[in-house]
């Protein structure tokens, strides 16, 4: 991470996750620089607009520029526009969490969320919105991974992880690569993929693929999330017609968003080069 721009984006991306801010010296030690350079690429940033010091001396946070900036391209890409009625009325129906994630490259994220739950237990981690999925330990990063060959999955965990680093991951994330192996062929075979106690104690989710006119490229994934005492498999077999149904609900819809459309263009002629070597 030598250029300046890796620098600006290492701290940007440590800021995401301290709202509140830090320390210069606290940022030198998380990504590992000088805090003198530290200390200039922060000015820079702070000329710029995308981060703000508090007071002299004080810690440094993120302004509301780049978030806003997120907010405007998923709403320009017609992200938000297709997806948000479809989750609507899905967190209506199951009274849970609901949420969509994205493929960008090799990676999924989190970018549209609908609350069912008005009362009792709810399962709501809005701080989750813009970061990228776990693949492993997650109901939607393994719909994904279940959706591609054994070593297509292996490849992308390996970049990734096993395990995920983080607070609060479950007692039953896979931890071996035979354990998720197992379950990606179980979600195969049920038509939806499941995490119990796995991407955080507690709580429960089931996935599936959303596939461009619900056949074609995968753009993304389509989960339920909630408490795992109201999340159980019964429940979860009762809710699948539902969750397919909107996810190939969100599959149609998708030529109406720019970023969709981008993402299957980017994709078929990486596909017909691969039949011509064939």
């Amino acid at each position: 991470m030598s250029s300046v721009l890796g620098k600006s984006l290492a701290i940007i991306e440590l800021l995401v996750n301290h709202p509140a801010g830090l320390t210069v010296s606290a940022i030198a030690s998380e990504i590992d620089q000088p805090a003198s350079g530290v200390h200039r690429t922060l000015q820079e940033l702070a000329r710029l607009g995308y981060v703000r010091q508090a007071q002299a001396q004080g810690d440094y946070a993120l302004t509301i520029k780049l978030p806003a900036m997120g907010v405007g391209f998923l709403g320009r890409a017609g992200i938000t526009d297709v997806a948000q009625p479809v989750l609507d009325e899905l967190a209506a129906h199951s009274g849970e969490l609901i949420r969509l994630s994205v493929i960008d490259g090799d990676r999924l994220t989190w970018v549209a969320v609908a609350q069912g739950a008005t009362r009792g237990l709810r399962y709501d981690p809005g701080q989750e919105q813009g970061v990228v999925v776990h693949l492993a330990s997650s109901a939607g990063g393994k719909a994904w991974l279940s959706s591609m060959s054994d070593e297509e999955a292996l490849s992308l965990v390996s970049g990734q992880g096993l395990l995920r680093q983080a607070e609060g991951t479950g007692p039953n994330a896979p931890r071996s690569l035979t354990l998720l192996l197992e379950q990606l062929a179980q979600a195969r075979a049920l038509g939806y993929a499941t995490a119990v106690d796995s991407y955080i104690a507690g709580m429960a989710a089931m996935a599936v693929p959303v596939r461009y006119h619900g056949h074609g490229q995968v753009l993304g994934c389509l989960s339920i999330a909630g408490p795992a005492v109201r999340m159980t498999a019964e429940r979860m077999a009762v809710l699948a017609p539902r969750l397919q149904a909107a996810a190939i609900e969100l599959g149609e819809a998708a030529s109406g968003s720019q970023y969709f459309q981008a993402v299957v263009k980017a994709v078929e002629p990486a596909r017909g080069m691969e039949r011509k070597t064939a």
